[in-house]
């Protein structure tokens, strides 16, 4: 029973991790847009209150309901679609992060980046959400 709850908690917080992965990008995109200094000041606040709020608690409770269930479940950490999966763990922490800088460079006005670079940004975590469901379900290793 324990088991399931930890794995309900985890993917709830993967949900909620994956939401703010998906709509900060897309603040950046409007933010990037943005010329006017009351519309440039709201994004400043509504991206550190997304990151800071609800990405960084949901990034660290997923790791921690994820490394929680490997520990009642070792055994997978000799099958190869869970190294993949992990693989794509620290992909998404590193975008999680580069998001991160990305946000501090808006908060400095110092944006290097134009709205179509941060729409192209924005598919990349598409990308490992599919894998990773994929290599969770079919386990095709």
């Amino acid at each position: 029973m324990l088991y399931l709850w930890i794995k309900a908690l985890h993917i709830i917080f993967v949900v909620t991790w994956f939401a703010a992965i998906f709509y900060l990008p897309r603040l950046f995109v409007y933010h990037a847009q943005t010329e006017d200094a009351p519309g440039n000041e709201r994004f400043k606040v509504m991206e550190r209150k997304l990151y800071r709020g609800i990405m960084n608690p949901s990034a660290v409770l997923t790791v921690a309901f994820g490394i929680w269930l490997l520990w009642l479940n070792p055994v997978w950490l000799t099958q190869g679609w869970l190294h993949l999966k992990l693989a794509l763990v620290v992909a998404l922490i590193g975008y999680h992060l580069w998001c991160g800088r990305l946000l501090r460079a808006f908060a400095r006005d110092e944006n290097e980046y134009g709205h179509r670079w941060y729409r192209w940004f924005n598919e990349l975590p598409v990308i490992v959400l599919v894998a990773a469901v994929i290599l969770v379900e079919v386990k095709p290793f």
